[in-house]
């Protein structure tokens, strides 16, 4: 038999921290951040600019002691979950009705892949002619922005569905409801969480943009006016927290998905077995 050296040993569960587990990626981002911090201290990179991260941590702390960032946090949620429950709300029954019915989506379909390459920065001035630059305006470039993703997910979900196991259901005598309730919905289903996760990530980018772009509050307009203001240590802590909160979202959609979609993980695992 083959014995196997301590250095051996060491190494492979060095190698497997490394690779096979989250670990290797946050020891990444913590060496990421040291060369960071020790360029700007040696001045490698120009320290005005580009703080020391010991520095913007600092600044991170003292705008959320001081409630500054909570302020403008508060303001950003807002605007994004109302714009993206709207697109949830108008896109899921849309995509439904238009992924089921044949006619309905050859008479939709052009104005979709008209709509839906259009550049949301193309429709901003039209939206604040028409709404103005205060909060409905924001909520409907979000709502317009995330719409799209979601609304093509559920078509394509629902347009997915085996036509043949629909024929057999109505053979067996299953009504319109138990249908789409049984069949339609429960084979769609991971179509349409996709486009929420997608539209969830697209409406964090597009609420910040219209912040910049036309605002008086929240996160994007906080980390604008600090760099016009020369808050450079300010400018950074915001975009690490921004960071921060993209990250503990889609965390937390990722929860949430693994609990309502259990039944669905357990069939395909199953079905793989």
């Amino acid at each position: 038999m083959m014995s196997h050296s301590p250095g051996q040993n060491g190494s492979g569960k060095l190698s497997y921290i490394l690779f096979r587990t989250r670990w290797g990626g946050i020891l990444t981002f913590i060496a990421l951040l040291t060369l960071w911090q020790l360029g700007s201290m040696f001045k490698v990179i120009h320290p005005v600019y580009i703080p020391k991260v010991t520095a913007i941590v600092q600044a991170l702390f003292s705008v959320i002691v001081s409630g500054e960032l909570l302020a403008h946090y508060s303001a950003t949620l807002f605007r994004m979950f109302a714009g993206c429950g709207m697109s949830f709300i108008i896109g899921v029954p849309c995509g439904l009705v238009i992924g089921y019915s044949r006619a309905v989506f050859n008479l939709i379909e052009p104005v979709i892949e008209l709509c839906r390459p259009t550049p949301v920065s193309a429709i901003i001035p039209i939206v604040i002619l028409l709404l103005g630059v205060g909060d409905e305006m924001k909520i409907f470039i979000v709502a317009w922005a995330s719409f799209w993703p979601m609304l093509v997910n559920v078509i394509d979900g629902v347009r997915g569905v085996d036509r043949t196991l629909m024929e057999t259901a109505r053979m067996f005598g299953a009504t319109s409801w138990e249908l789409f309730r049984k069949i339609i919905l429960q084979a769609a289903s991971p179509h349409i969480v996709t486009g929420m996760r997608v539209s969830i990530a697209i409406s964090l980018i597009v609420t910040v943009v219209a912040e910049m772009l036309a605002g008086n509050n929240g996160i994007g307009f906080f980390i604008l006016d600090a760099e016009r203001t020369f808050r450079i240590p300010e400018m950074y802590a915001g975009v690490f927290s921004l960071a921060a909160v993209g990250y503990m979202v889609n965390r937390l959609f990722v929860l949430l998905e693994s609990f309502i979609m259990a039944w669905h993980k357990g069939l395909t695992s199953k079905e793989a077995k």
